[in-house]
This record gives structure tokens, C-alpha cells and sequence, in this order.
């Protein structure tokens, strides 16, 4: 019986050894194929890591901001809705470039290093409505770039060094046919010298032909040759100065650009501008009077201590004002009164004074109690520093009712003429007295005494 148990053991165990075998091959062909998967899979991630891609309110965003590319890649998504390229070294648009995005609806190219556009370089982009090329090294295109753009709403062409001569007619024409109202708003000439600064939108046409903007006529030849007028406007415009972002919501980035001025040609169709960190200091009346849509302002982080009345005006849908890390000691009477649908209101980190100039913003902020506040903290003077300015105000107005509280207990009468205490501080010794008060006297002595 044992030897017969041996020989079957010693069958099984052969039987086994080639099943093992294959097995064990497949199981590292399989864990290699796992790695190598695994090497795939990696390698995709990075791919896609170059570019974000998102979805809100229903449409396809692909983010590749900050990416050094020079090129658009074959493989990105074909159905996305909008591009953004910011801030990345692309040098030429080529013909058909963009072709294979039907769906695209915003391109953003800004703050690149683009020359040239080829004229169908934006062939295909039948659904395209907002182009955005400001700052960049434009200095010349004509109107066929624009043709295949048939649903193109706004155009920025700003911040690119323009030369306004014959080859910019056509698309100066362009941009000026009335219903392209927001089509290279605030993109300016930088040569010739005769029509330096002038804005493309206004500019004559005839001029961009006339024989002596043909040739730089300025000393030493080239752009450079010349002596440089000063400039005109002494504020920064915020079209050169600060990057504008249409998707998902029209944006001003105006921040840490040391600025110590509100910018003027303030775009209209703001929704949102970032002024934060900056050495602001001063609001003046009407500063944003044509951001009509405004809801968001953020002027945190400047040096702000003074905000004229009216310097809130036209901001009729402003939802959140951030004022905070500051040198604000209180707001002028009537400075809040043009926000009517504000929600949001941050003022920590300012040297708030609790006195009586303070009084107007919490009579501001009881009397539109859908406004939540953060930040009201007393500075000055030393015995309420720390105290809520509500608080203070709460003390404040409390002590005259307390006084005329303790009149009442005292006299015990009160007429309408005035208090039984007052009566006394007029009466001087020895004089002739009414009956009345010569009868009530004792009285008041005796209250006084009780004391």
C-alpha cells in the first residue's frame, strides 16, 4: 500500500510540473504586461497633465495656460468649447492651426509671442464668438484672417505693436464697420510716429495710405531711431497694463502690477476685476462708472485711506466688494449708498477709528441687513481697542436714554417743560421761586440725600 501511494504521489507531482510552468510564464508575461500597462498609462496622465481639461455649465474647457508650447497638439480633444493658450510661446498662427476644434467657441492666444496669422489659420472656427491676441508682437494682418469667423463677437487686439500703414487697411475697415462694436477695442498704432497712440477704431483710414507714413521720416531712421514723445495720459491703462480672461466669466487681472492709480479704459463688459495688492490710495468720484456689470471688485491689499462719495457709482450689481488689509479709519457719508445689491463686504485688517465718523457704516449695514461683513474691529482709540464697532456704536447710543432714565428715578416728576434736575441747576438761592417748585423742594433734597 505505501509503495502504491508513492507511485501515484510521484504521478500527480509530474502531472503538475507543466501545468506549473505555464502558469508561472503566463503569470510573468502577465505582471510584465501589467508594468508595461502601467508604463502606458503613465505616459498618458503626463500627456494630459500638460493641459487641463473641464467641464462648466455644460461646456468643455481645455486649460494649457503656462505650458511653453509652440504648437497646438493633434491629439488634444476635438469637441472642447473653449481653448485657453495664454501665457505660452507660440510665434505663428499657420494656416488650418486650428481646424480640427468645429466646436470652439473662445480662443485665447494672449501674452504670447505671436508675429504673424496666416489668413486661414482660423479656418473652421465657424462657432468661434471671442478671439483674444492682445500682447502679443502683432504688427500687421488683413481682414481674410477674420472672414471664417462669422459668429466672431469680441476681438482684443491690444498691447501688439501696430503699423498702421497701407498693408492695415482692410482690417482697420473691418473694425470699424459699426456693428463690430466690440471688435479690436483699444489697439493702438506704434508707428509711424505721425500715428503713434491712436486707437485703430478711430484712426482715418485715408491716413494708413498717405505717402509719408510710408517711410519712417523720424531722426536715425527705424522705430527706435527718434527721440520717443513723452506720453499723454499720466494713469495707466488697464488694457496694457493688466491681462483680461473673457471665459468662464469676463475677468481684469490688474493685480500686483504696482499700480498707485485706478486704471483708466476700463472695459465695459467686466464681471469681475482684481485690483488687489497693489499701492492704491485714493478712490476718486466715477472711477468705475462704465464696469456697469460689475459683481466682483477686490481691491484688497493696497494702501487705500480715502474713498470719496460717488466712487462706487454705476456699480448698481456689484455683489462682493473686498476692502480689506488696508488704511481705512471709517467711510465718508453717502460712500456705500450706489451699491444696492451688495452681499458680500470684507474689511479686516484696517485701522478702523470708533468715533463718531463710524457711525455711518453700521447705520449702512443695519439698514441693509442681507449684506454679510467681516472684519469690524475698533483700532482707536486705545480704551476700545478690540472691541466689535458694533459694540461701540450699541455704547455709544446707549448713554443718553440711560441719562434721561436716572432723571426720571431721581425727581420722580417730570414735566414737559423739562426735568425736575434742570429746574434746580437754574434756581439760585434767595430768589423768589414759584409756589410749585418751592413745594416740591424738599423733595428733590430728600431723593439726593437717599443717595
Amino acid at each position: 500500500m505505501r509503495l502504491l501511494a508513492t507511485l501515484l504521489l510521484l504521478l500527480l507531482l509530474r502531472s503538475a510540473e507543466p501545468r506549473r510552468g505555464p502558469r508561472s510564464g503566463a503569470a510573468e508575461r502577465g505582471a510584465g504586461g501589467r508594468v508595461r500597462g502601467r508604463g502606458r498609462a503613465g505616459v498618458m496622465r503626463r500627456q494630459t497633465q500638460e493641459c487641463k481639461e473641464y467641464m462648466e455649465a455644460g461646456e468643455k474647457y481645455l486649460d494649457c495656460q503656462d505650458r511653453q508650447l509652440t504648437n497646438v497638439m493633434q491629439d488634444w480633444p476635438k469637441d472642447i468649447h473653449h481653448l485657453l493658450l495664454a501665457r505660452n510661446k507660440i510665434q505663428v498662427l499657420r494656416d488650418n492651426m486650428f481646424s480640427q476644434f468645429t466646436q470652439l467657441k473662445s480662443l485665447d492666444l494672449q501674452q504670447n509671442d505671436i508675429s504673424m496669422v496666416e489668413n486661414r489659420a482660423f479656418s473652421g472656427l465657424s462657432q468661434l464668438t471671442t478671439l483674444l491676441l492682445q500682447h502679443n508682437g502683432l504688427k500687421t494682418a488683413g481682414e481674410e484672417v477674420l472672414l471664417p469667423l462669422r459668429r466672431l463677437t469680441y476681438l482684443r487686439l491690444y498691447d501688439n505693436p501696430w503699423s498702421c500703414r497701407c498693408s492695415l487697411d482692410s482690417l482697420v475697415r473691418t473694425l470699424q464697420v459699426p456693428s463690430n462694436r466690440n471688435l479690436g477695442n483699444y489697439g493702438k498704432c506704434a508707428e509711424p510716429l505721425s500715428l503713434r497712440g491712436q486707437k485703430l477704431r478711430k484712426l482715418s483710414v485715408e491716413s494708413l495710405c498717405e505717402g509719408n507714413n510710408q517711410v519712417d521720416t523720424s531722426p536715425g531712421g527705424g522705430v527706435g531711431g527718434g527721440q520717443i514723445p513723452p506720453p499723454i495720459k499720466v494713469k495707466p491703462e488697464a488694457t496694457s497694463t493688466c491681462h483680461t480672461y473673457m471665459f468662464p466669466k469676463p475677468l481684469l487681472d490688474c493685480s500686483n502690477k504696482d499700480l498707485n492709480n485706478i486704471p483708466s479704459d476700463l472695459p465695459a463688459d467686466l464681471v469681475k476685476m482684481d485690483l488687489s495688492r497693489n499701492t492704491i490710495k485714493h478712490l476718486r468720484p466715477k472711477q468705475f462708472l462704465l464696469s456697469k456689470d460689475l459683481k466682483l471688485l477686490n481691491l484688497s491689499s493696497n494702501s487705500l485711506h480715502r474713498i470719496d462719495t460717488a466712487a462706487f457709482a454705476g456699480l448698481l450689481y456689484l455683489r462682493e466688494l473686498d476692502l480689506s488689509n488696508n488704511s481705512l479709519h471709517y467711510f465718508q457719508y453717502g460712500v456705500l449708498e450706489d451699491l444696492y445689491f451688495l452681499r458680500k463686504l470684507s474689511l479686516e485688517n484696517n485701522p478702523w477709528i470708533c468715533d463718531y465718523n463710524i457711525h455711518y457704516l453700521i447705520y449702512w449695514l443695519k439698514h441693509h441687513p442681507g449684506v454679510f461683513y467681516t472684519g469690524l474691529i475698533c483700532s482707536e482709540p486705545r480704551e476700545f481697542r478690540g472691541w466689535r464697532v458694533e459694540e461701540y456704536v450699541k455704547t455709544y447710543n446707549g448713554e443718553c436714554p440711560k441719562d434721561r432714565q436716572i432723571g426720571g428715578v431721581d425727581t420722580g416728576q417730570g414735566g414737559p417743560g423739562g426735568t425736575d434736575n434742570e429746574a434746580v441747576g437754574e434756581t439760585v438761592e434767595g430768589q423768589d421761586e414759584p409756589q410749585h417748585l418751592k413745594e416740591n423742594k424738599p423733595k428733590k433734597f430728600e431723593i439726593i440725600r437717599l443717595r
